[in-house]
């Protein structure tokens, strides 16, 4: 099960520095990307310029246009593209991916349109595979270079999480397995919404302590909403949950804080981010409709979503954030 062979599928920030992390681990790894012109000039170059420059693709590291070619002798598939065009190139991959070949997504996100889970949706195009899911407090540019970086991959079947965890760990990048599906994708996909929030407060300069206190208590929402889906509590206490979270609310290398962060700088949402997809923006009506439907209390993911809706301004979110009623801080 441990995968010789692997296929990232995303040429973005983000696969092409997991590209880089499954070859420092033994494998041989095709890397597709979209973009015809964009593949012809990481293989001349040898580094992907227009997403990481500066950054050399392990000599393992063969990039690929062709989608079935890029699956064609893979042991395992890395999918590495944004979490909306999921089920697209899922659906694309059931044409040309042999059966039983394990999915492993890398996207963080619900699915906007269904409400469903990346897992359920690689499910459902995929009906051969086992979708597993990474997560972890991960920086693209930090796993490309190789420096330490401790992440978490989660399969229904406890053997191939482990396997494929070994399989992809190197003495630079750590991976920790889990059964537990569901809790890892929700800390992957709710922190983002959350960090939209703690940039706001960056922007806003409302200080450490304003942001310390939002991380917290968006730390109790998520952990909340989780539970409600079925995740383990001790899933989201861990990297995918609290670790990640920490990370993404506090630097503006994530790209869903950096949007914040010039949305509290007065920044129009249109223009917010430097025009960098941050998942958060996707995800925070869906995560908030999900989470009412089921009487999960999410007040900071509320306000994220009215603000990018346009019913409140950013000051008028931190004002009705701070005249919430007090309570036992356990609720």
């Amino acid at each position: 099960m441990i995968p010789s062979s692997v296929a990232v599928i995303g040429a973005g920030a983000w696969g092409t520095a997991l590209a880089n992390a499954a070859a420092r681990a033994g494998a041989d790894v095709t890397l597709w990307g979209r973009d015809p012109d964009h593949v012809a000039a990481m293989v001349a170059q040898r580094e992907n310029a227009l997403r990481l420059p500066g950054i050399p693709l392990h000599e393992r590291v063969r990039p690929e246009a062709s989608l079935a070619e890029a699956v064609r002798s893979a042991r395992a598939v890395l999918l590495v593209v944004p979490a909306q065009t999921v089920r697209s190139v899922a659906d694309a991959l059931s044409l040309v991916m042999k059966k039983g070949v394990p999915v492993v997504i890398c996207a963080k996100g619900i699915d906007r349109a269904s409400g469903e889970f990346m897992s359920e949706i690689v499910a459902d195009a995929l009906p051969g595979a086992m979708p597993a899911v990474l997560s972890g407090p991960s920086f693209a540019d930090d796993v490309a270079r190789g420096l330490p970086t401790a992440v978490v991959l989660a399969a229904p079947d406890a053997t191939v999480a482990r396997a494929l965890a070994h399989g992809l760990s190197s003495g630079t990048f750590r991976v920790y397995h889990s059964d537990d599906v569901r809790g890892v994708e929700i800390g992957g996909a709710a922190k983002n919404v959350l960090a939209v929030a703690a940039g706001v407060v960056e922007g806003r300069r409302l200080g450490e302590s304003a942001r310390a206190a939002l991380t917290a208590r968006g730390f109790a929402e998520l952990s909340r909403f989780a539970r409600a889906f079925g995740g383990r509590p001790e899933t989201l206490m861990g990297l995918s949950g609290l670790g990640d979270l920490v990370l993404t609310c506090g630097s503006t290398k994530s790209r869903n804080f950096a949007f914040g962060y010039d949305l509290g700088r007065g920044f129009p949402i249109h223009e917010a981010g430097g025009g960098k997809l941050a998942e958060g923006v996707h995800t925070a009506r869906i995560l908030v409709d999900m989470a009412r439907a089921r009487g999960v209390d999410m007040p900071i993911a509320e306000a994220v979503d009215a603000v990018l809706s346009s019913a409140i301004s950013v000051g008028e979110a931190v004002e009705m954030l701070m005249n919430r009623p007090l309570k036992d801080e356990r609720a």
